[in-house]
């Protein structure tokens, strides 16, 4: 069949971001199946949308949510005009319910992580970007759910695989129709892993590690699916939890507009106090002034011997730093800790008023 949205996408690989190619998709499509329910499906690494709306028209559009998240503004842009609901976000700095999802729709971005890139998670084998979307992306598709998983050959080692047999049975896999990035195609059906049948999670496990280190050579995805389709099971609720922990520039820039900064409150932080403070007792040395600007209680018009005139306001707030740690229960699935520390930031701004001064009208911050 033609496809509903033929498109060349833009900036191919920009950013890790590697579209799949149009042959693959359609000849993917052919081993899904819709169920009487109304679906939910989900592609965490959607590029421009195209392929998720592919999934969601092939399981019947009426019948079918479709989500999708994107990095990339361009792409999000893009996608959310051919999907339900689009979260222009990193996946990981997303919060999403779990086991909300009929089918998941995984071909992410390649390449190795650095250790300040793992967000939490552990890795025995290599580091790589495949296996971090795929934890973060797991825990998300329901019991029973269907997985297109779609990355490079190479990158199925010891501990992917482990993954992969542990939570999917019926696993099948098939070189992608583009070979360019010598991409392979895995479709799997989730179950517990109390459920896995020890003798086909072994003899699965040691064809995929053949396929991941060029021991066998893959048939190419068939353009007409000879096996029993995958179904997509129906969603028992649309997810509850779908957002990004962080606002999109655009809400922020509208954020910014709607309170106008500092200016309606001015009276209360640089306006005249109520009170004159009483003196201090003796002369107070820098390390003292520093602190007691830092507090707040020290604001007000300074003028330096120099000749410059600032507005000084002192304060602390208190940030909040994240930090998340994953990991694999004994059944196979994966549970994620997110521990929020508090830590105090001390700022000094100082509102420049000096006339002739190149910063003049400028607020300058010291932390």
């Amino acid at each position: 069949m033609a496809l509903m949205f033929p498109r060349v996408a833009r900036n191919f690989i920009k950013n890790g971001y590697f579209p799949t190619d149009e042959g693959t998709l359609e000849r993917a499509l052919t081993a899904l199946a819709p169920s009487a329910g109304s679906m939910c499906i989900l592609d965490p690494c959607a590029g421009e949308g195209v392929a998720i709306a592919e999934v969601a028209h092939a399981l019947g559009r009426e019948h079918v949510r479709a989500y999708a998240v994107e990095y990339d503004a361009e792409r999000a842009a893009h996608a959310r005009g051919l999907v339900d609901r689009c979260l222009h976000a990193d996946l990981m700095e997303t919060i999403i319910s779990r086991q909300t999802f009929g089918l998941l729709w995984l071909n992410p971005p390649y390449g190795d992580l650095v250790r300040d890139q793992t967000n939490g998670y552990e890795f025995r084998g290599r580091a790589r970007l495949e296996k971090l979307f795929y934890q973060k992306s797991i825990p998300l598709l329901q019991y029973d759910g269907v997985l297109v998983y779609i990355i490079p050959a190479y990158v199925l080692d010891a501990e992917l695989v482990g993954w992969l047999t542990r939570h999917f049975t019926d696993l099948r896999a098939y070189r992608a129709v583009d070979t360019q990035f010598k991409q392979v195609v895995i479709f799997g059906r989730r179950i517990r892993q109390r459920d896995q049948a020890s003798s086909d999670a072994r003899a699965a496990r040691a064809f995929l590690l053949q396929v991941g280190r060029g021991e066998v050579d893959l048939e190419e995805l068939p353009a007409q699916w000879p096996f029993p389709p995958y179904c997509v099971p129906p969603c028992p609720a649309e997810p509850a939890q779908f957002y990004r922990i962080t606002l999109e520039p655009e809400q922020f820039a509208a954020e910014i507009h709607r309170l106008q900064g500092l200016w309606p409150s001015f009276d209360i932080h640089l306006g005249p106090a109520q009170q004159l403070p009483r003196p201090p007792a003796r002369v107070l040395s820098r390390w003292h002034l520093a602190l007691a600007l830092a507090a707040g209680a020290i604001s007000g018009v300074v003028r330096s011997k120099s000749g410059r005139i600032m507005v000084v306001k002192g304060d602390t707030h208190k940030e909040k730093s994240l930090k998340t740690e994953c990991t694999e229960n004994e059944d196979g699935s994966i549970r994620e800790t997110r521990i929020l520390t508090d830590r105090f930031v001390p700022v000094i701004r100082a509102w420049d008023m000096t006339p002739g001064s190149p910063t003049r009208g400028q607020v300058l911050t010291i932390r």
